[in-house]
This record gives C-alpha cells, structure tokens and sequence, in this order.
C-alpha cells in the first residue's frame, strides 16, 4: 500500500447535475448509503488538474503535474459523508496503474489538454484506455463575482466539503481514503460545455436538469492510505 500523497488541485470545476435517487442507487456498492440534498442526488462533472503529486515524504516540487476528470456522486458509510467516483481519467499512464492497483480506483488513461487564457480554463479530454468505454468532454469555465466559502448546509457545502473518498477492491470488500484540505475558495462559474460523454460511458442518461456549477482556484490537499472499511 502507498502511503500518504500530497496533491496540488488547480483550475476545479464542480459541474453539478440534480438526479432522482433512483438513477444513482443502482450503481453504488450495497454498503454505500446514497446522499441527498433536498431530495436530490447529485451527479458531478469535475474537471482540473493536479501540479504537484508526490508522496507526502518527498518536498515541494517533485511531483508530477496530472490533468484529470471524474465522475462522482455523494455518498456515507456508518454516517461518513464521503464521495463515490464512477470513473476518473487522467493524462498519466503510470499515475493511472498506481491508482487502481494501490487505492482500487477506476482510473483510465486519457489525453488531456488544459489551457488558461484570460482567467478562461479551456479542457479537452479524449479517453485512451485499452477496452474502455470511450469519453470525450470539451468544455471552457472560468470564475464569475466575488469569492466566498460554501457555509454548512448549503448545497456548495454539500457538494464540496468531502474529506473522504469510497471505493471497493476487486474483492468486493469496501475501501476508503481521508483527503485534508482547506475550505474550498468557490466562485459562481461560467461555463460552456460543448460535448460531454461522460454520463453514457458510466451507464447514465445524460440528465434533462439544469446544472449548478462552483469554480476552484484550487487548495493544497493531502490524501491517506488507502484502507478497508471496519
């Protein structure tokens, strides 16, 4: 098992889907308990990529940047708020090995370019994972109005303040990782998403709500071992 990671998380968007219930159940491990916000599940796009990701023992600056896009829902287990990944693509090959076989994350290889230009964050993503579904998602997103911090019981705070992720290993057994940070520095996004396959290749309809959508520039984060749920 690897140890504790740092990662440096730049450019997060949080693209937000409100889904009933029912859509994301039947995709969860059996010892998962679905998270809602006022009756809803969530279904969240996160596009943004990671500068600085290096065992925790190693200084500042020898790590490898990785540009990365996932998948996620919200989710507890025994009254453990947490976050559960459907997938995760990322433009690292050995990255991606080392995180399915050490932290049992569906990670898949993919090309990535990401690009700023006047405050505008421009993200292409193409999947290139041997037998994997396919996933394409452009989209341009950028901070609007003024900082702030999501404050306890509102849907940014819901969405955002996860300090743990789940999994589950090939065995069937539960897993899971504490992820320390900050609160996250949110702005109102402005975005525009011009194709997104995402949803398909994890085996959900492309929903018909309207998104809400948070930017990042981004917090210093340290992650845990991966280890078995008790």
């Amino acid at each position: 098992m690897l140890g504790s990671l740092h990662m440096g998380w730049r450019h997060v968007l949080f693209a937000n889907w409100p889904v009933d219930p029912a859509v994301v159940e039947p995709h969860l491990p059996e010892a998962l308990t679905l998270e809602t916000h006022d009756g809803r599940a969530w279904l969240s796009v996160v596009p943004f990529t990671n500068v600085d990701v290096r065992p925790r023992m190693l200084p500042s600056g020898a790590g490898i940047p990785l540009p990365e896009l996932n998948l996620r829902t919200y989710v507890s287990h025994d009254g453990a708020p947490g976050v559960y990944f459907f997938s995760l693509d990322a433009d690292g090959l050995l990255a991606v090995l080392g995180a399915r076989l050490f932290h049992y994350l569906p990670y898949y290889y993919a090309k990535i370019d990401l690009r700023t230009t006047n405050g505008r964050v421009r993200f292409t993503n193409r999947r290139r994972h041997p037998g994997a579904r396919p996933v394409q998602f452009d989209a341009t997103y950028g901070p609007v109005g003024d900082r702030y911090s999501a404050e306890p019981g509102t849907l940014a705070a819901f969405l955002t303040a996860r300090y743990r992720y789940y999994t589950e290993a090939p065995d069937g057994t539960l897993r899971y990782a504490t992820i320390d940070h900050e609160p996250w520095p949110l702005y109102d996004a402005a975005v525009e998403i011009e194709t997104n396959t995402l949803f398909r290749a994890n085996g959900f309809s492309t929903p018909e709500s309207d998104p809400v959508h948070f930017y990042s520039p981004g917090v210093e984060t340290i992650a845990s071992g991966n280890k078995r749920t008790k």
